[in-house]
């Protein structure tokens, strides 16, 4: 079974960057930086939504019981 890859907050920025101002498509910028395109849209859409706020944590909170669904 394969690790979860886990890419540092300066990364994440840094792969936006390259996706919105390259001139590449977001399919090669992700495959030269070995990750899946999708991850690219979800972490623009999260930088939309958070701005510098985005990529503070390192993944899903754990359930207590205020985050218990």
């Amino acid at each position: 079974m394969e690790k979860r890859q886990r890419f540092s907050a300066e990364f994440k920025r840094e792969a936006l960057r390259l996706m919105q101002t390259s001139g590449k498509p977001a399919a090669l910028v992700a495959r030269e930086l070995g990750m899946p395109r999708n991850r690219l849209y979800k972490r623009a859409d999260e930088a939309g939504k958070k701005g510098d706020a985005a990529f503070g944590g390192s993944g899903r909170p754990k359930a207590g019981p205020r985050n218990r669904g």
